[in-house]
Parts: C-alpha cells; structure tokens; sequence
C-alpha cells in the first residue's frame, strides 16, 4: 500500500506506538515499533532521549533533535535520502521517530556495485554540509524494492566544531559537480529564508552559524576535501 508523505507524517505524529524489538547494536537506546492509525501500520525506529548516552562533545539529550535536523537539511537541499524523521513523544518518554525503511542488511556502502556509487557524491556532500561525525557504512541503505538510496543515524551531526569522520573519502579532492553546486546555492537562499528558522528547536545559535559558515565554504571551494591528518577521519567501527 502506498501513503502519500503527508498521511505518512500524519500518521507518525498521532498514530499509536506499539513496541516491537530493540535493536541491540550501538551505545545509544533504540526501538523498532509498530505506528497504528486509521488501520494503517507504519513501522518505525524510535529513539528516546532518555536513552542517549552522554557525550563529552555533544550536549545533553540532543541527539534524537539531531536527527530531525539532518532529515530538514536533506529535504531543504533537495537530496530526499533521509526517511521522515519528527520528534514526539513515546513509551520512553520524548525521541525521534523515523520511517522505517525495508532493505537487505548485508547491502550497504562495502558492498555498493560501481553503478551505484556515483550516488555517493550526494551523499559526501550532505555529509560535508551537516558535519556527520559518524557515518558508518551501515548507515547507507538500499531500499528493497526500489534500491532507492536511503541514509540512516544522525544523531552525530552538526557540531559547531570540524567532526566530520565517514567511510566515504572515494572523492577526496575532486570538483563539486555542477549541479550539486546549484543544488547548494539552492540551499544556502533556503536556509536563510526558513530553514534556519525551523532548525532552531533542534540545534543550537552556534551550531546553526556554522552550518551557514560550512555552506558558504563549500560554495567558495567548491571540492571534496582530502581526508584531515591532525586526527582520526574514519568512524569506529566502519560498519
């Protein structure tokens, strides 16, 4: 059954949260459930905030608003990659709530075919602008049914200070693609339009003033940079 976006938020804004497992993977409290509403079963991946463990760089209980944000900034820049993702409350108290979207465990960024990677350049740039801490290869899916590129965890992102670390250095120093550039030029009227705005609930003035900062630096260099040497690049575990 197809649901058009906007049932599909409706649906995970009011409808009933039934837990179903815990994925046991990872430091941080995280939930498959089942979203019930108008007999419609949405499944979904809920992380509460009371579940979050402390970080000595990020602040307090902020990482399910995070997620939130990256899924903003996906569908501002125009990429889409990122599954609905809102902030509500649930059996564990205030989280994220996430579209939870089908596909093969054992197909992920190792395991991309050459045809697919050249998705990737969106995916580095998105990674770039929203100063992803930890982007696993795990956190890069293929839909099932549709092999529709979809990003996961995002919890790890936006901080005010250089924390990029991803397993996707494939186009260190290449030229941006031209239309990657418009889609960023794109962006950057779109944040200080509304984005920004929106972005407020979810991170903080500093952190908001450096992802205009990292947009405009983007813009003027317009190239994937090569990998930092003055500390680690690579998230761990990579997968």
């Amino acid at each position: 059954m197809t649901i058009s976006p906007e049932i599909l938020r409706l649906d995970l804004e009011q409808g009933e949260i039934e837990l179903k497992g815990q994925f046991t993977l990872g430091s941080n409290y995280t939930f498959l459930v089942n979203v019930k509403c108008e007999g419609r079963e949405i499944p979904a991946v809920y992380k509460p905030r009371r579940g979050e463990q402390s970080l000595w760089d990020f602040p307090e209980a902020s990482l399910a608003g995070r997620e939130v944000a990256a899924y903003l900034v996906s569908e501002a820049i125009g990429f889409c990659f990122v599954p609905l993702t809102i902030l509500r409350d649930g059996p564990f108290g205030h989280g994220s709530l996430q579209q939870y979207i089908e596909h093969d465990p054992n197909q992920h960024y190792f395991t991309l075919q050459p045809a697919d990677r050249p998705r990737l350049r969106q995916v580095a740039l998105f990674d770039l602008l929203i100063n992803n801490a930890d982007r696993k290869g795990g956190h890069i899916l293929l839909q099932k049914r549709t092999r529709k590129l979809y990003l996961i965890d995002h919890g790890l992102c936006f901080h005010a200070e250089d924390k990029l670390r991803t397993v996707i250095w494939d186009f260190a120093g290449e030229a941006l693609p031209a239309d990657l550039v418009a889609a960023l030029k794109t962006f950057q009227g779109i944040l200080h339009l509304s984005l920004s705005a929106a972005l407020q609930p979810y991170l903080t003035a500093q952190e908001l003033a450096a992802l205009d900062a990292r947009t405009g630096a983007l813009l003027a260099n317009q190239v994937y940079p090569q990998p930092p040497e003055d500390r680690r690049s690579f998230p761990y575990p990579p997968l």
